[in-house]
């Protein structure tokens, strides 16, 4: 298990931010995504939808004309083109074949991504097209961390702990492998932390794009509530972020399910009755049934 701390909803509560009487839009944090493609368009609606969905103050989408109209006409709270923002979401439905063919407007919101000197969650897909640093969380699957560590996917599913442990030191940023149980490391091995509130019925298309949402919204919101003082978030609190977004999305997962199949769609509906538990009641297991 390489030293693994289980992390729990009632630790996930404690990362959860909820607005107060000062709050505004930018204090709760202004989240930029640069997702989707012309041929993948959902990818950027799921992961929008999902960091609306989780609490965030503002999302700015930056994307093809195509993704973009599909996410105005979902969510038309969201601004269009890039700004100021406390973090960056990219690269769910991107293609790591993208290198060198992105559209101009999602090549500008990468440039961003890697410029701002924000955090910034990073979708496999996107991990040869950004700077990666302390500041980068990056969320793949087994499969996709294969690819990063030039190994077998069979070696990542027998010791997920280590892989993500050398896929941080080697990238030198937070790694989030997603899986029946999610492992988060930090570059240097101090933070590892293992998620386990998922179902199985969570292995479906589109569920990684929704967690990059759920990440993206918790880290602008955390990051947004801590610029007032001057503070600014560091690779151990994006890991403790990484697993609050694991254990919100697989709860979200569960009582979606109730036991059987759900769609992406009412996973997300789920997800802000699990952060209303979380910064009220400190939980979220409640009595929902376990798929």
């Amino acid at each position: 298990m390489n030293d693994f701390v289980p992390f729990a909803p009632t630790d996930a509560a404690a990362w959860t931010t909820a607005p107060h009487g000062d709050s505004t839009k930018y204090r709760r944090g202004v989240l930029g995504v640069a997702t989707g493609s012309d041929q993948y368009p959902g990818a950027a609606v799921m992961g929008v939808d999902a960091a609306v969905h989780t609490g965030v103050g503002m999302v700015r989408y930056v994307g093809p004309s195509r993704a973009s109209d599909h996410v105005l006409a979902r969510r038309p709270e969201v601004v269009s083109g890039a700004g100021q923002v406390q973090a960056w979401l990219v690269g769910s439905g991107i293609s790591a074949d993208s290198v060198g063919a992105l559209d101009p407007t999602t090549a500008a919101g990468f440039a961003h991504a890697s410029d701002d000197g924000v955090p910034v969650v990073v979708d496999a897909g996107a991990i040869p097209l950004v700077d990666l640093g302390p500041l980068a969380v990056l969320t793949p699957h087994a499969g996709e961390l294969a690819a990063v560590l030039d190994v077998s996917r069979e070696s990542i599913e027998q010791d997920p702990g280590a892989a993500a442990l050398r896929a941080a030191a080697q990238t030198g940023s937070v790694v989030l492998l997603k899986g029946s149980d999610t492992h988060v490391a930090t570059p240097d091995g101090a933070v590892r932390l293992v998620a386990s509130s998922a179902t199985p019925w969570l292995a479906a298309a589109g569920a990684g794009d929704v967690l990059g949402g759920v990440l993206g919204a918790l880290v602008a919101t955390r990051q947004g509530a801590a610029e007032p003082s001057g503070a600014s978030l560091g690779p151990a609190d994006l890991a403790h972020l990484a697993a609050t977004a694991a254990v919100v999305h697989g709860i979200a997962g569960r009582r979606a399910s109730r036991g059987g199949p759900f769609t992406m769609t009412a996973l997300i509906e789920e997800l802000p009755g699990v952060v209303r538990d979380l910064v009220v009641e400190g939980d979220a297991r409640g009595p929902a049934p376990v798929g």
